[in-house]
């Protein structure tokens, strides 16, 4: 079933909340509104795909500061500024934090709209390559260890008679720890076992030739 779309909102302003929810809601949109980060993270509902609206001045800690956090956290949700008190240097340093989006209030519905679809749509791939690595990582960590000494040595670049030399194996011990490998990594050729296990270790960085 395809993810459900969520959007958190955090204004310490109701009338503004209460606008941004009938618009979200007119579009089909899930919406999540809290007054302040605190409230937010009290709550703290968990989101398979979308984005987050946050206003700059909050009660308590402000969104500048609560962006940063979540950045330290390793949480992904993209966060779109709105504030009615905007200066140059405070979009600049939200947007240099990673912000996707900063906009000025009174916002235009169709601007803000169009801000968030992309978002979600934005977090949507980013989810889809986080369970990817998490599937491979998994698949990975079910390597014996011999497999896995060998994998590594064929994502270095190393060809199967280097790697029997080297390890004091025959080529066909070595091919045939290496056709496991791929099996469980469900790897359809050698050249996806090693793009593979390099987006886990990034060790393919210093492949030879």
């Amino acid at each position: 079933m395809p993810a459900e779309e969520t959007v958190i909102i955090i204004d310490d302003d109701e009338a503004v909340r209460e606008a941004l929810e009938g618009l979200l809601d007119s579009v089909g949109l899930q919406v999540r509104s809290y007054g302040s980060v605190q409230q937010y993270v009290e709550q703290r509902p968990a989101i398979d795909v979308g984005c987050m609206v946050l206003d700059v001045r909050l009660p308590g800690r402000s969104g500048l500061d609560f962006q940063a956090e979540l950045a330290q956290s390793g949480n992904s949700l993209p966060v779109i500024f709105i504030s009615g008190h905007a200066d140059v240097p405070m979009s600049v340093r939200a947007m240099k934090a990673g912000a996707f989006e900063f906009l000025t209030k009174p916002v235009h519905h169709q601007e803000l709209l169009d801000a968030i679809h992309a978002a979600i749509a934005a977090h949507g791939v980013r989810r889809s390559q986080e369970r990817g690595l998490t599937t491979q990582r998994a698949r990975f960590e079910t390597l014996t260890a011999r497999e896995r000494e060998i994998t590594m040595m064929v994502v270095l670049g190393l060809r199967n008679k280097q790697i029997a030399d080297d390890l004091g194996l025959s080529e066909a011990t070595v091919k045939l720890h290496r056709g496991q490998a791929m099996r469980k990594m469900e790897a359809r050729s050698v050249v996806e076992l090693v793009r593979i296990v390099d987006s886990l270790t990034g060790i393919g960085a210093g492949r030879t030739q």
